[in-house]
């Protein structure tokens, strides 16, 4: 989604909303997925990202993931994800070098993110897509500090800055507001792709989503 911006600077006839967590894999084709969608538009199309943290409901007070919280997902589950990954990626011609990051905590990447889009929006595209990137192709570990700070640079952003903002208990603080709002307003997974209203969720086919930002169409899968 190199070209994405964040609706701040640009006003066009058509906008989608998309709530993502770097950490899932069906984000990642969901992005893949839009990213093909506008290729294929003659006009541009506004997209505005939300943060949403997968792991919410089992962070402790101090923001460590509790593996010992039951979300409900066994090995059946998780196997079926991985089918539907790999059905995906034939499906969208996106090839990963994992299936599933379940040992990866999105969190500071999503911090990061928040940061660059509010405070350096223009770059914020380049920096997302780098963020995807380096845990979907590369097999970096975007939970870690010294890999954001890395992705910030080779983006043309100001590293320290980035690593300040990972660190700042407000900006934290102010994710976690985003997080429990998204949850208020009914997105209980990713992605969510909103349109005028409409919503698909899942990481839906490009023409689903020509369907709902051009002819209001709603629905999802995953």
């Amino acid at each position: 989604m190199a070209d994405a911006d964040t609706g701040s600077t640009t006003e066009t006839t058509d906008r989608i909303e998309i709530y993502a967590d770097y950490v899932c894999p069906f984000c990642y084709l969901g992005t893949r997925s839009l990213e093909q969608y506008r290729e294929g538009r003659d006009e541009p199309l506004t997209v505005e990202w939300h943060p949403f943290d997968l792991r919410h409901g089992k962070r402790n007070p101090d923001g460590s993931i509790d593996q010992e919280v039951d979300d409900g997902k066994d090995e059946q589950y998780y196997e079926q994800a991985r089918q539907n990954v790999r059905r995906l990626q034939e499906e969208y011609g996106v090839e990963m070098a994992h299936e599933m990051a379940t040992d990866v905590d999105s969190f500071d990447a999503q911090v990061a993110s928040w940061y660059v889009k509010e405070e350096h929006p223009e770059q914020w595209a380049a920096f997302d897509e780098a963020i995807y990137t380096a845990l979907w192709q590369d097999e970096r570990d975007i939970g870690d500090a010294d890999v954001l700070a890395d992705l910030a640079a080779d983006a043309d952003l100001p590293a320290d800055e980035v690593r300040d903002a990972i660190a700042d208990d407000d900006l934290r603080a102010e994710l976690e507001d985003l997080f429990t709002e998204a949850q208020q307003k009914g997105v209980t997974g990713v992605p969510t792709f909103l349109s005028d209203g409409h919503v698909a969720r899942g990481a839906v086919p490009p023409e689903h989503l020509e369907r709902l930002v051009e002819g209001n169409g709603s629905g999802g899968r995953r």
